[in-house]
């Protein structure tokens, strides 16, 4: 028998119920937890909610159960790929438990980051994701108050009484330097995104200069570019930093993005790399293993983070769970484009 929606009124939870010949609590289970409910059930459930053309009453829902499940996420930019990956896995996490994602990018604008925050709040969100910990502190008294659970990623310390899902991007970018330090790199130049209100940016740069201090070297004579997120500024950065004399033997890049236009920078000079001068990234991103040579960076597991980050939010929000730090290990990828300055590659006799 096909079934048909109500002629005059828009079908109800009752109704659906009455369809598939459950309880109007099995019905409820199967859209809101399904792991609750058996295949077969979910599956007559589900399709009888297609059948019905049947939709949740959103208002009332989220009223009786004094939460939305909807889950907010605050991103600095939309053009970085690392922060799809995350993105994809907290959603991914976030659709399997029966909860709803909103995304928001605030283009590394601390004012349009506050705006955001407080406009998903406004519309109901139960929890939020933020990258980095480094914000305005009137911004984490505002949701203290309001009882919202915030996630920090990307961040390997968050703040005091907020969970934290990261890695450390100092440690991480000091393991890179003194691999290189250790080639015989002492001339060591960086190409950074802008450091003012990101302490991911800023803690790259300190994890380099830390292995050279370690070295015995002056880490205040490291060159140090911030600019834009961009293959473009990657490349215009790499031409100035090309103009020092001496010219450094080592392009250390706080990310991917950065180095694949220091990289195409180098080839315009005529420069080889790396035996003219070695180029490095950091995030491990598709574009690294693309790029000729192929990139030694920094690997970061975004997904990872991006799913645990929303399993740690789910747990504060539906189990009243104690914030957690969770720091995740990131290793050394190496490629060809870092090696001993001077290197010359073997060339096999004929």
């Amino acid at each position: 028998m096909e079934l048909k929606p109500p002629k005059s009124d828009l079908p109800t939870l009752e109704d659906v119920a009455r369809a598939a010949g459950v309880s109007t609590a099995t019905v409820s289970r199967s859209l809101n937890s399904p792991d609750q409910v058996s295949e077969r059930t979910r599956q007559r459930v589900m399709a009888t909610v297609r059948a019905l053309r049947y939709s949740p009453n959103f208002g009332a829902r989220a009223l009786a159960a004094k939460r939305t499940n909807t889950y907010g996420a605050v991103i600095p930019t939309m053009e970085n790929a690392i922060f799809a990956r995350g993105l994809e896995a907290f959603q991914k996490v976030l659709v399997a438990n029966g909860a709803t994602m909103l995304v928001a990018s605030s283009s590394y604008d601390p004012a349009i980051e506050e705006d955001q925050i407080r406009t998903m709040i406004a519309r109901g969100a139960d929890g939020i994701l933020l990258i980095g910990a480094e914000r305005d502190p009137e911004i984490y008294d505002f949701l203290k108050e309001r009882h919202i659970p915030v996630v920090i990623a990307w961040s390997g310390t968050g703040v005091s009484a907020l969970s934290c899902v990261g890695f450390d991007n100092q440690a991480a970018a000091r393991e890179l330097a003194a691999r290189a330090i250790g080639l015989g790199h002492r001339r060591i130049a960086f190409i950074s995104a802008y450091t003012e209100n990101n302490d991911r940016a800023r803690d790259r740069v300190a994890g380099a200069r830390a292995a050279l201090e370690a070295a015995g070297l002056d880490p205040s004579a490291m060159p140090v570019l911030e600019t834009k997120y961009s293959i473009q500024c990657g490349r215009d950065a790499f031409v100035e930093l090309m103009r020092e004399s001496p010219r450094p033997t080592l392009v250390m890049c706080g990310n991917d993005v950065l180095a694949a236009g220091a990289m195409r920078a180098a080839h315009e000079l005529g420069l080889k790399v790396p035996a003219d001068v070695s180029i490095t990234g950091f995030d491990d991103i598709e574009l690294a293993t693309v790029i000729q040579p192929a990139l030694t960076t920094v690997h970061v597991p975004h997904r990872q983070m991006g799913g645990l980050a929303a399993e740690v939010l789910l747990a504060q929000v539906r189990d009243n769970s104690a914030a957690q730090q969770v720091n995740l290990e990131t290793y050394i990828v190496e490629r060809a484009s870092l090696a001993a300055p001077g290197f010359q590659p073997t060339v096999a006799a004929e």
